[in-house]
């Protein structure tokens, strides 16, 4: 569907393609980032928007001079990475269970480190740039080689999928890890610091910005654009694993060439051209769908995903959805949902099985069918996946 003009007054104007109506705290969260003397044109909220911390997950916000480290958020660069592979489902049969136990021995979940720091991380550019980032992160050097490569936990996974073709897909979710984190801490404080020096009054102190031109601003976009490289390289290292542990299991040891593969962010900010003028582009839970741009949006881990292109919608700033989106709160669904609702929820899907991931289950999350009618102006579906492995954080 096309989107819809938000029903409530806004200093800028909101445009919706949420299929729902909006609750009060989103109401008031759309309406504080809207009245941001900075922002570009509108605000544009995508299917599966839900409450984040300043701006809504789900929104893309266009400014003029000026970013929100907060609206960018904490895990800076976090997004998705998929791959096609040449091989069949019936390939899979009765090697689910070995694939997953290798993928969890190879590729660090939650907190957990890689043991062995791998050439191809030592030998990432980036890495050059390290020395001028925040003072605050520059004792985390190490720990920022050794997580690379590492998944972290909450919602980041990693799938073997099937699609609607009967090819196999590999698909990860994950980001910057805790230097991303870090960075983005210690330049919101910064943000949040300045603005009551100056004594200016916000709608919410997580909506503190910098102005283009100053020092701290020059200082957040140079540490922005390293923890996106870094997001990117992250996926690309666990994809290069996950991928040869397929290899080994699928195709004899002998190394393939992906069909299609898409590596995508969607927690970032960019500099981009819209409506004829240079604009900053925050994407909170959102993902880039030019004519050019493959992306991925994932459902939840009993449910399908899907690989799209880009149909360049304007009035969304060439966005669309990252994925189902939340319905309720990770406390909420604990408290709802037990051991056998997730069993029944995730049957035929080789995963784990236990209260620790009850906070991710599929009824958790709006039903991704749903989310993708309402942006059939945004993208089109290139394929369709369903999972049959799924490895939580």
């Amino acid at each position: 569907m096309p989107y819809q003009n938000v029903p409530f007054k806004t200093d800028k104007p909101v445009l919706s393609w949420a299929n729902h109506d909006l609750a009060s705290r989103e109401i008031q969260m759309a309406k504080n980032v809207a009245s941001l003397p900075f922002v570009y044109k509108h605000v544009a909220l995508m299917p599966d928007v839900h409450l984040g911390k300043g701006a809504l997950v789900g929104s893309v916000v266009a400014t003029e001079d000026a970013l929100v480290p907060a609206a960018v958020g904490v895990d800076i660069g976090c997004g998705m990475c998929a791959i096609q592979t040449p091989y069949k489902g019936k390939k899979l049969d009765g090697k689910l269970k070995k694939i997953r136990k290798e993928i969890e021995a190879t590729i660090p979940t939650g907190f957990d480190s890689n043991k062995k720091v791998g050439k191809s991380v030592y030998n990432w550019q980036g890495w050059r740039g390290f020395k001028d980032l925040h003072k605050g992160v520059q004792h985390l050097e190490n720990k920022a080689l050794s997580q690379m490569g590492s998944l972290g936990g909450g919602n980041h996974f990693i799938e073997v999928c099937i699609d609607t073709e009967d090819s196999v897909w590999l698909m990860l979710h994950s980001g910057s890890r805790n230097i991303g984190n870090m960075l983005a801490k210690h330049h919101i404080s910064t943000a949040k610091g300045l603005r009551k020096l100056a004594n200016e009054k916000l709608p919410d102190a997580d909506l503190a910005y910098f102005v283009a031109g100053t020092e701290e601003f020059r200082s957040y976009w140079n540490d922005l654009q390293w923890a996106q490289a870094y997001a990117l390289q992250n996926r690309e290292e666990m994809m290069a694993r996950f991928k040869h542990i397929i290899e080994k299991h699928l195709g004899g040891g002998k190394p393939f060439k992906p069909l299609l593969a898409v590596n995508c962010h969607h927690n970032y900010a960019e500099k981009e051209e819209h409506f004829g003028n240079d604009v900053y582009v925050t994407r909170k839970g959102a993902v880039r769908a030019r004519t050019t741009d493959y992306g991925i949006i994932p459902g939840s881990m009993g449910t399908k995903s899907y690989i799209v292109k880009g149909k360049g919608n304007h009035d969304s700033y060439c966005s669309c959805s990252h994925g189902a989106g939340r319905v309720m709160s990770r406390s909420k669904a604990k408290d709802r949902y037990t051991l056998d609702d997730l069993i029944e929820q995730t049957a035929g899907v080789e995963c784990r099985k236990d209260k620790g991931v009850i906070d991710e289950i599929p009824a958790a999350y709006k039903p991704i069918d749903e989310v993708m009618a309402s942006q059939q102006d945004l993208v089109e579906v290139v394929a369709t996946l369903k999972q049959v492995i799924c490895v939580k954080g």
